[in-house]
């Protein structure tokens, strides 16, 4: 994923975060309550400073949902799966180089014996 240019700056106010991301802010009030990362700091009076680390992570959200066409929880997931860094590498390790085929034939498979489970009436 391409970064657009952000400034060098240690602190973003809510108006800078959403215009760097082209954002409406309620969209990233909603996602701060969603992801648990995202997380910005509040001065006093309430008022968020975003880093450099979270607008990162904005703009990787906003890839997820707006350009990969993933739902919220699907964003989070792959996020999550991203942390964990090791683990997922070693999982796509494990997993077939066929490009998702066998995800394919197993999704008929399992359609197939439920359409069987429901003729012979469980």
């Amino acid at each position: 994923m391409e970064l657009p240019f952000l400034p060098d700056r240690d602190f973003f106010t809510m108006r800078e975060a959403a215009r760097l991301a082209q954002l409406p802010p309620h969209t990233l009030r909603y996602w701060e309550s969603r992801f648990a990362d995202l997380r910005p700091t509040r001065l006093a009076g309430g008022h968020r400073r975003y880093t450099r680390a979270d607008l990162e992570l904005i703009l990787e959200i906003k890839e997820l949902v707006h350009r990969r066409k993933l739902t919220v929880a699907g964003a989070r997931r792959v996020l999550i799966d991203k942390k964990r860094g090791g683990q997922e590498a070693n999982a796509a390790s494990a997993a077939p180089a066929d490009g998702g085929a066998s995800l394919r034939l197993l999704r008929e498979v399992k359609k197939e014996i439920r359409m069987l489970l429901d003729e012979f009436g469980r």
